[in-house]
């Protein structure tokens, strides 16, 4: 069988804000040549968690120019609760927003294009196949060469790119909002103290933007505290 003359291709695919109580989880992906791999390598691409924010904002805006195309999708706060009320946990709402990246970046390509497609998602899990299983379920196309692999952000450099373009956009979200509202709350994850002293007084805040992600434990017990607290306020 004759070797095909197309080029190798390869997508990367990852998240940022998949543990905070505010703001969105975004997903990114790129997908590019694989000879550009060495060229972003050459630049520093690594994953974004590694990086500085400046640093990060210069790379995503090389690796926008130098993909073939790159896509970020964002889930909401009220998509996140949605998805858990009706019974999916965070990686089933993970795995379909995936897929949706997917259709996006191969949706210009060829058949015979997609025979030497290589598409690698960080999974957010050490449990690969169960992750896996998950994103095949919400392709029409079960025959694309995907694999998962935990803390793929770190050994393939595609997948960096996209964690970089993820990381960046949910930056720029979460900026968005702290303007909207006209208050900071720091990064949105519940270990930030400014974000924990935020989450204290506004826990019943902001509902019209479902500003948080009210099926989270750490609001529910902010929710809870709130509530122990005002019932101790003397009645006068």
């Amino acid at each position: 069988m004759e070797k095909s003359n197309l080029k190798e291709l390869r997508l990367g695919i990852d998240d940022a804000g998949r543990g905070p109580v505010i703001g969105p989880m975004i997903l990114g992906g790129c997908l590019i040549p694989e000879e550009t791999e060495t060229e972003f390598k050459e630049l520093g691409i690594t994953d974004s968690k590694l990086l500085y924010r400046k640093k990060r904002e210069k790379l995503a805006k090389i690796i926008k120019e130098k993909s073939i195309v790159y896509y970020t999708h964002s889930i909401s706060p009220a998509e996140i609760d949605t998805g858990m009320g009706i019974g999916l946990n965070l990686n089933e709402v993970e795995a379909l927003a995936a897929s949706i990246v997917i259709k996006e970046l191969i949706k210009n390509i060829s058949k015979e294009e997609l025979k030497n497609l290589s598409i690698i998602i960080d999974c957010p899990s050490v449990n690969n196949d169960s992750w896996h299983k998950n994103v095949l379920e919400y392709l029409e196309n079960k025959d694309l060469n995907i694999r998962c692999e935990h803390k793929a952000d770190l050994d393939h450099v595609v997948v960096a790119a996209a964690s970089i373009i993820a990381k960046v956009t949910r930056d720029n979200e979460i900026e968005k909002l702290k303007k909207q509202i006209g208050l900071d709350f720091g990064s949105g994850y519940p270990a930030d103290p400014k974000t924990k002293d935020f989450l204290k007084k506004h826990v019943n805040d902001f509902k019209d933007i479902h500003l948080f992600r009210e099926s989270w434990a750490t609001f529910q017990k902010a929710k809870e505290n709130f509530k122990l607290r005002q019932s101790k306020l003397p009645d006068y």
